[in-house]
């Protein structure tokens, strides 16, 4: 028997009518010392199985047992580390601490009190911070915090409940190794919540997944050697082949086919701000160079001068194409694409789009971002409509309508075109910023980080949707990600940033993978993993702000990139 322990646990909420199961006939064993990652899907319960364990949730049926004995309430033994901070606003790092020391050891002479406070925020990397308040530091920092609270608890079994979610990526990285460091020096029994395949391989030495039904789904044991570093299991063949058989089953047990294809799209024709003279000259003439960033350069004015945010970028994309802008946090991938949406000003140079220079906003180029700013009054379906009734004044009330229901059908929103935006989930909503684009029928199609704010299983999903609505139109673009795997996924081409300011392009990747592209086929396709080595050196060699040295040896190509 494990030291944690569930036999046969079932969590119900509501009664009667009302009632929802959210996990259902749970049998699991926590060994003592080892790390445990519970992978899932939002919304199956990961969070519910956390607080049982806690103690902080009762089971509806069935025990949950700590060493034998059945859990009925929290204790010092579990110490719990929870996605959002929770730290006491007016006390100070050692303060909030001392809180969890106290709690533990009421009775500590002040001098050893003191000491051991000092000893687990040091252990987190904070002393320097010991007296700064909540509000004084960054969310990585808080964190941290609560990483210390916990530990100051001396629990035998420490539990995770999506404490990195919040975090950017490179911070989330190293709290991650820490975390990791911690759990090896004292062996302490760990529990993640997570729905990062990538994390949950890096810690765990099992990973059990959650399934949407609230049923506990497959178990997969980590047997790669510890310590383990995120660019050496690039190239690991345990690592590459565990990592396809998790995504699978995730993909399978949680992504199935929503969209209904029944419906036709009506056969019209959108009217975007084109004189229609020049729309007839230009009529199928265009296709290479449909897109020219031309010696961009952005230039903002600061109380010390001007600051160069972008210099001379230089990009030709041909109609048809989809391009992938990624780099790291404040390269200007953002400011580029604002600046061929037509809402960011031109400092230097040109953007042209179909011949035409790009002057202001116009529905030819729809965006999506990482918010999807729809009316939360309005339905999907009107949210969608306030679009297609400008861009096709000529078609019918019915032919208008067609359209709408059409791409809220391809984003499986089918059965929910008349909720309203106010009710629905952040996926659900960028859904609808994914139809109302497309609605559109732009000829460029920017996309702005378009599903940072989803969780990692939501954000696979909604790939899928936007390729397979992107097959079918074809529809040129851009889409800036911080994300390798799609940025892979997405494009013909990967085009690298170096870093801000007087960020340009460094590096171009041509990815040359079949279509039409599935997360699944391409982890299995025996290319993947080069594209994906060489996009993340890039980024290596930028990740601490500094330009790469002069004179560098460049990294090996991907053998596909080499013949070319």
């Amino acid at each position: 028997m494990g030291i944690l322990t569930f036999d046969n646990v079932s969590k119900t909420f509501g009664t009667g009518t009302h009632a929802t199961d959210v996990l259902k006939r749970i049998d699991l064993d926590v060994e003592e010392g080892e790390f445990l990652v519970i992978l899932g899907f939002s919304g199956t319960g990961k969070t519910t199985l956390i607080n049982l364990m806690a103690g902080l949730e009762q089971p509806t049926q069935g025990q949950v047992s700590f060493k034998g004995k059945p859990v009925t309430g929290p204790g010092p033994e579990r110490g719990v580390i929870f996605q959002s901070y929770s730290l006491m606003p007016w006390l100070t790092v050692g303060g909030n601490v001392g809180l969890a020391v106290d709690t533990v050891f009421p009775s500590l002479p002040r001098a050893e009190r003191a000491a051991k406070v000092a000893h687990y925020v040091d252990m987190v990397g904070l002393s320097h911070a010991a007296g700064r308040r909540p509000a004084e530091l960054s969310g990585g920092m808080r964190q941290r915090v609560n990483v210390a609270r916990a530990l100051a608890m001396n629990p035998e079994v420490l539990l995770l409940d999506e404490p990195l979610s919040a975090l950017d990526a490179l911070t989330r990285a190293n709290l991650a190794d820490e975390i990791e460091a911690i759990w090896e020096a004292d062996k302490k029994t760990c529990v993640l919540i997570t729905n990062d395949v990538d994390e949950a391989i890096v810690l765990a030495d099992r990973i059990v997944a959650l399934n949407p039904d609230g049923t506990l789904g497959a178990e997969f044991r980590v047997s790669i050697p510890r310590p383990r570093d995120r660019m050496a299991m690039n190239s690991d063949e345990t690592f590459k082949r565990l990592r396809a058989e998790v995504t699978g089953y995730l993909m399978d047990v949680g992504i199935e086919a929503k969209v209904e294809g029944a419906r036709l799209l009506p056969d019209v024709t959108p009217i975007h701000g084109v004189p229609a003279a020049v729309r007839d000259a230009q009529q199928g003439l265009i296709d290479e160079r449909f897109l020219d960033f031309s010696q961009l350069h952005k230039v903002y004015p600061t109380p010390k001068g001007p600051l160069t945010v972008v210099e001379d970028f230089n990009l030709k994309v041909d109609r048809g194409e989809f391009i992938s802008l990624i780099g790291h946090s404040g390269c200007g991938k953002s400011t580029v694409l604002t600046m061929a949406a037509g809402l960011n000003g031109i400092s230097k140079g040109a953007i042209k789009l179909d011949g035409r220079h790009v002057e202001g906003a116009d529905p030819e180029r729809a965006v999506v971002f990482q918010s999807p700013n729809l009316f939360p009054w309005l339905s999907a379906r009107e949210n969608c409509a306030i679009g297609v009734d400008k861009v096709y004044p000529r078609a019918s009330r019915a032919e208008r309508q067609d359209v709408v229901e059409y791409y809220l059908e391809r984003v499986g929103l089918a059965d929910a075109m008349d909720r309203p935006a106010s009710d629905m989930s952040n996926g659900m909503q960028q859904r609808v910023g994914i139809a109302r684009a497309f609605a559109l029928s732009p000829k460029l199609l920017l996309l702005d980080e378009p599903f940072g704010m989803l969780d990692s299983l939501t954000r696979w999903e909604l790939q899928e949707v936007l390729m397979e609505v992107w097959s079918r139109t074809k529809v040129t673009a851009i889409c800036v990600t911080h994300d390798v795997d799609e940025a892979i996924l997405l494009a013909d081409r990967v085009v690298m940033m170096t870093n801000g300011p007087q960020a340009t392009i460094g590096k171009i990747t041509n990815v040359d993978l079949p279509r039409p592209r599935t997360r699944k086929a391409l982890l299995e396709h025996p290319d993947y993993y080069a594209y994906r080595q060489d996009v993340l050196d890039f980024l290596e060699e930028y990740e601490h702000g500094a330009r790469p040295r002069a004179g560098a040896t460049p990294k090996p190509k991907p053998q596909a990139l080499a013949a070319e």
